[in-house]
């Protein structure tokens, strides 16, 4: 899975693949085509850009050759479909593969800090059903098998109605290093398997550093009931063992 999540390499000028595959056309140079999606996706540049395409004067070869190089360094910051790129700050996480956000980042998202690029956030909880009932992030959703997964947001997806809005999707557990992260995993190889590469549903998704545990402990206003429930609690080990058999 570790290539799930990244941007292949710039390829600069080996023909055939990208435009076979649909990313670039015939006229256009990867640095050009790339720097164009990079530019368009960032918040800063997003209300104010012209359209895709439209320069006010050519580059020299010196200068595309720079902005190529840049862009080969820096590939992996492009949400899944190649788009543009996170707009989230990403925190260094366990698996390479993946983006993990802070707690105080979560917040900011909930807070509304970045209403005017996204159009829906959806906080997946992975946890078992009563973790989540003793105590969860303000409006998750309770996922913790991957048939909920499927059913919740593939079955039904989520499609943004407002041109250059984001619909990101951001998973947790506990502690967001076992089931969260494999979760996160499982959606994006099943929403690649339903679409044409690199063509998404969900392109941008996340993983709370941390999770639930870390998050409560920052922002307990954030979570409601405001408590935190162990999936080792004493009082719940039946549950524990039935829905441990069920993930197997």
């Amino acid at each position: 899975c570790r290539q799930l999540f990244r941007s292949p390499s710039v390829p600069g000028r080996v023909p055939g693949p990208l435009s076979k595959q649909g990313l670039l056309s015939d006229s256009d140079s990867p640095a050009n085509a790339k720097w164009q999606r990079r530019m368009a996706g960032s918040p800063e540049q997003e209300a104010s850009l012209e359209p895709v395409g439209v320069w006010l004067e050519p580059y020299t070869s010196a200068q595309l050759e720079e902005i190529e190089n840049l862009l080969a360094s820096d590939d992996q910051e492009l949400i899944g479909d190649f788009s543009k790129p996170h707009l989230l700050p990403t925190v260094e996480g366990k698996d390479p593969a993946l983006k993990y956000i802070s707690a105080g980042t979560l917040a900011a998202v909930l807070s509304g800090h970045y209403s005017s690029f996204i159009e829906s956030s959806v906080v997946v909880d992975c946890r078992y059903p009563y973790e989540y009932e003793g105590g969860h992030v303000k409006g998750a959703v309770n996922l913790p098998l991957q048939r909920d997964a499927v059913e919740f947001l593939l079955e039904r997806p989520i499609v943004p109605q407002e041109a250059g809005k984001r619909v990101i999707i951001i998973f947790h557990c506990e502690f967001s290093v076992e089931r969260g992260p494999k979760m996160c995993k499982f959606l994006r190889e099943k929403d690649r398997s339903c679409h044409e590469y690199p063509q998404l549903h969900y392109p941008e998704l996340y993983v709370l550093k941390g999770g639930y545990r870390e998050f409560f402990f920052q922002f307990p206003g954030h979570c409601e009931p405001r408590d935190y429930r162990p999936m080792e609690h004493p009082a719940f080990k039946e549950e524990l063992r039935k829905f441990r058999g069920q993930s197997r």
